[in-house]
């Protein structure tokens, strides 16, 4: 078996038999909170592991993180699902958490044709033989890794029917494999994401979302997740892109708003006959236009070039323009300035 294969069968560290060891962390000083209270997290030891996310400039929701850190405790035999619209950070949310906690995750990105033999493994030609190769959620199983199913609302219902017995405690068992029988790491836990809630897309926003099986989704606690609020993603921008002045990072933000609420169709009880957007600027998308402005400072008109690189590019011409207006009005003069400075006049400090 060749070393590349051997590095996929472990998917740990360079010694994977003590790569993996348990680790305590403290709740205030891990996720720069300020609660009264003195909490141990349970973790896993830094040891550079390579499915441990990297750590990003992040600003958690309380209650959401309280939720999701209660779940990584005690998942009390369920699993974990995560909705909401998309790029409003259901990802992000656990991959963030776990990079803190040192906890490797393993990610299957779904799409229509997944099946359940992609998540388990199969079999792989090596030089005449044919090992058997893991897949991330027999690793994850097997290691206490952390599985998020990405979009799982896009999964074909009958190809999760499969891993019913898993969510109820039941070992896995690889009939690829002669019949291996993986048992439950008591670190595994299983999480899911989707921009529905299970129960098919009545929006008609995202296509390709399916109706889930309810027999599936009563196997789940479920996490609402929305967009941050201009607060949070203000201090997000204020981590990331720093050198924008406080000004333009609050236009982005109000124009992110603006573009969400259009998506949505929430009118707020303002706007009516306004046409409706087919695209968001999500928390990500704001994070890539503040980035590309300050990356092609002195271009013309250099935040409505960035902006087309991190959205418009590819939306329709009419809509297009249309979130262009909203940005001119919001932006005024600034809109079609070659530099990403304010004249000192117009810094609000």
């Amino acid at each position: 078996m060749t070393q590349d294969v051997q590095q996929a069968q472990a998917g740990s560290c360079q010694n994977p038999e003590e790569a993996l060891q348990p680790a305590f962390y403290e709740l205030n000083e891990t996720f720069e909170l300020n609660s009264t209270q003195l909490i141990l997290l349970e973790g896993y030891k830094d040891c550079g592991h390579p499915a441990v996310p990297a750590q990003q400039p992040y600003v958690f929701d309380r209650d959401r993180l309280r939720k999701l850190l209660a779940f990584f405790d005690d998942p009390m035999g369920d699993g974990l699902y995560l909705t909401g619209p998309t790029g409003c950070g259901k990802t992000s949310l656990v991959c963030q958490a776990a990079a803190r906690l040192h906890w490797p995750v393993q990610m299957i990105p779904v799409h229509g044709r997944l099946e359940l033999d992609d998540m388990l493994g199969q079999k792989v030609l090596d030089n005449g033989s044919t090992p058997f190769l893991y897949g991330a959620l027999s690793i994850a199983v097997r290691d206490g890794h952390i599985l998020i199913l990405d979009e799982m609302d896009i999964a074909d219902p009958s190809e999760l029917a499969g891993l019913y017995d898993l969510l109820d405690g039941a070992p896995l068992v690889l009939a690829q494999n002669g019949g291996e029988i993986i048992p439950v790491h008591p670190r595994f836990r299983f999480v899911a994401t989707g921009n529905s809630a299970g129960s098919g897309d009545g929006s008609g926003l995202y296509q390709g979302v399916l109706r889930q099986s309810l027999a599936w989704l009563d196997r789940f606690r479920c996490i609402e997740v929305d967009y941050p609020d201009n607060t949070t993603e203000l201090s997000i921008l204020e981590q990331v892109v720093p050198d924008l002045p406080l000004l333009v990072r609050e236009n982005m933000v109000k124009l992110a708003k603006e573009i969400r609420r259009l998506f949505t169709g929430s009118s707020d009880g303002q706007g009516e006959g306004e046409a409706q957007l087919s695209c968001t600027l999500s928390t990500r998308g704001l994070v890539r236009w503040a980035k590309l402005s300050l990356r092609f400072k002195g271009a013309p008109s250099v935040f409505e070039y960035a902006l087309e690189q991190a959205l418009t590019a590819r939306v329709e011409p009419a809509e297009r323009q249309a979130i262009h207006r909203l940005a001119e009005d919001i932006f005024g003069d600034l809109w079609s300035s070659t530099d990403t400075s304010c004249p000192d006049d117009d810094l609000p400090y």
